[in-house]
């Protein structure tokens, strides 16, 4: 075992006990008595047949009756604690387990809200969803199964063998070579393979990723007729996990013919040393006293059954404890997973205005106002929240020497509408990430109201922002509870509010069970068009003074592009609003449209000044019309 591996075990040990501190050492208690009970039959017959030895030189049987009979009753009462410990473990263990199981589970997903975007954006979902599934099982099995076999294993071990040298330190020799045998295969087979479960593992999270993403694309796999060259990269896939699989359990899977054998070999070997031991009458050496005899020997070699069978065990349990330690640190490295900083202090706060200024209030007014403590003197200043935004000279790069964004700077006054426009890869959407603070820039500064946004806990700078993505997502749930996702406290009347504002109600009203049906699987039974409807209404019914849309319109079509317009007008009054748009037919009224190229801004201006430069958006805007 590597130091990683060892490092994992203490940890994953400390984590139960921490979940469990009374319960664990309680079952491990239960444990360790079982164990122990299960070396006592080789004590008892021990002296049982020391007992029949001397009564066959004495011949008074009456006496030995009556002993053999005290043995026998003190090993059932033995035996009916044991059961009693055997049914409290296997009730305490069936609650450690997946009640270990859970808190992980629930350890990983609050860790996962934690995380930055980016590491969702570098990541394979497949992959991720591997810890849920696969990784989880491997644990369950090695703590359920594993480790409470290799305790009893060990215990009995530990036990058999002091009762050996108890008895007899000639034969106990020739044993504790057999296992110092075993232990070098154990040591070099179940080591090899270890690196090659943890591969293992790895490999069924890529091949679960590929098939999630096949999955998601199987109308792009139709449509292009991609079907055959699928195949080619799922069998890429899928061997590579055969092989990493086959590797690890070819070693793993070798152990028990060999231990078997040894097992079987040790046993002859004490049978003839006993009896050679015993023809020869050596003296024997131990800390019983007693000669060496048939009374020993006999019990001797049930023992050595017992001492090399358990060792058996523990090589039957190293493919689920190396899958399960594959597993375990594939769960603590992403429960190791930098969470997204957040050195913000200032908050978003309700407010009221009155004579004396701006002042926070407990109750929700409709007025937001940004709490800035100041930790020079102690001061606290509130500033109302009007969707002032700018950016001064911004760089920004998502790898390190590939930037993305160049000296970008812009402003948008409180009720502005500003427009980006330009070529696929121009930074459109990179610049409303850095307003969400998904990713944070290299150089320059994001000021909302005045404020560094640095300064703002993300949390509450995206309370103060709307967006509308191009992808839509939707959640299993009603569609009443789909529009209450933007502000989980808002009415069904401020749904159905925001819903017909986006030009959602007409279609909402028209389904089975209307604002009660039930969405699943992202919306399926909703076309692609309803499904971004939907994603505007949620926008609404959060009534963000600043909202961002990145191509919310692409999905719609021409029809119900116009109604939906009428209502993204009645939603972007008043507020300051961040456009994307490919149709420069919806850009045409913003108030400020700026033309981006390879992360720079080449152009500003309304629509009437772009036209008259005769620049980059009059080549775009003519060309688009040309080609309708």
């Amino acid at each position: 075992m590597n130091k990683q591996q060892s490092t994992t075990i203490r940890r994953l040990f400390k984590t139960i006990l921490g979940f469990y501190p009374v319960m664990l050492p309680v079952t491990i208690f239960c444990i360790i008595f079982n164990a122990a009970v299960s070396s006592l039959p080789s004590i008892f017959m021990q002296n049982i047949i020391a007992t029949l030895e001397t009564s066959w030189q004495s011949g008074d049987w009456n006496a030995v009756s009556g002993k053999i009979l005290n043995l026998v009753l003190i090993l059932t009462i033995f035996y009916l604690l044991s059961l009693i410990a055997g049914f409290i473990f296997n009730q305490l263990m069936a609650i450690i387990t997946q009640g270990t199981l859970k808190k992980m589970r629930e350890e990983m997903f609050n860790g996962m809200q934690r995380l930055p975007i980016k590491y969702f954006d570098t990541n394979n979902h497949g992959d991720i969803m591997s810890y849920y599934t696969n990784d989880i099982d491997t644990l369950r099995q090695m703590v359920s199964q594993s480790f409470p076999q290799l305790l009893v294993s060990g215990i009995t071990v530990f036990t058999v063998f002091c009762i050996m040298i108890y008895y007899c330190a000639w034969l106990t020799l020739v044993v504790v070579l057999g296992v110092i045998c075993m232990t070098a295969i154990i040591k070099k087979v179940g080591g090899g393979s270890a690196k090659f479960f943890f591969r293992q593992q790895n490999a069924l999270g890529k091949l679960e990723g590929f098939v999630e993403e096949m999955m998601n694309g199987q109308k792009v796999i139709k449509v292009f007729c991609h079907e055959e060259e699928s195949k080619v990269d799922f069998d890429k896939l899928n061997d590579a996990l055969f092989e990493e699989s086959e590797k690890a359990n070819r070693y793993a899977n070798i152990l028990a013919p060999i231990l078997n054998n040894i097992g079987n070999v040790l046993y002859v070997l004490v049978a003839i040393t006993g009896g050679v031991l015993l023809l020869a009458q050596v003296p024997n050496i131990s800390l019983s006293g007693l000669p060496i005899g048939i009374s020993i020997v006999v019990p001797f070699l049930n023992m050595t059954k017992q001492f090399a069978g358990n060792i058996g065990q523990v090589s039957h349990q190293i493919n689920a404890v190396v899958m399960g330690m594959a597993g375990t640190q594939r769960i603590f490295n992403l429960m190791d997973q930098q969470p997204e900083q957040d050195n913000g202090y200032v908050t978003l706060v309700n407010a009221i205005e009155g004579p004396n200024g701006i002042q926070e209030s407990e109750k929700r007014t409709g007025v937001w106002a940004w709490k800035h403590p100041h930790q020079a003197d102690g001061s606290v200043t509130y500033t109302k929240l009007t969707g002032d935004v700018r950016l001064f000279d911004v760089d920004f790069s998502y790898e390190e020497g590939k930037t993305v964004l160049h000296n970008v700077s812009l402003y948008a006054k409180p009720g502005q509408k500003v427009a980006f426009v330009g070529s696929t890869g121009a930074g459109k959407t990179t610049i409303t990430n850095l307003l969400n603070r998904f990713y944070d820039i290299a150089d320059g500064k994001i000021r909302y109201d005045n404020i560094n946004i640095n300064k703002i806990r993300k949390s509450d700078l995206r309370r103060a922002l709307g967006v509308v993505l191009q992808d839509t997502n939707l959640f299993t749930g009603t569609v009443m509870d789909n529009i209450r996702y933007g502000k989980l406290e808002a009415t069904d009347e401020e749904c159905i509010a925001a819903a017909k504002l986006a030009g959602a109600d007409d279609f909402i009203t028209r389904l089975p069970n209307g604002y009660e049906t039930m969405l699943t699987e992202n919306g399926a039974n909703l076309s692609q068009g309803q499904r971004q409807l939907l994603s505007i209404a949620r926008a609404a019914v959060a009534d963000p003074p600043v909202m961002i849309l990145d191509e919310a319109t692409s999905s719609i079509d021409t029809r119900t592009e116009a109604i939906v317009q009428r209502g993204m007008d009645a939603l972007m009054e008043g507020r300051t609003v961040f456009v994307i748009a490919h149709r420069l037919s919806t850009v045409k009224n913003s108030d400020v449209i700026i033309v981006l190229d390879h992360g720079r801004i080449i152009e500003r201006g309304n629509h009437e000044e772009l036209l008259a430069q005769k620049g980059q958006y009059y080549q775009l805007y003519t060309g688009a019309f040309e080609l309708e």
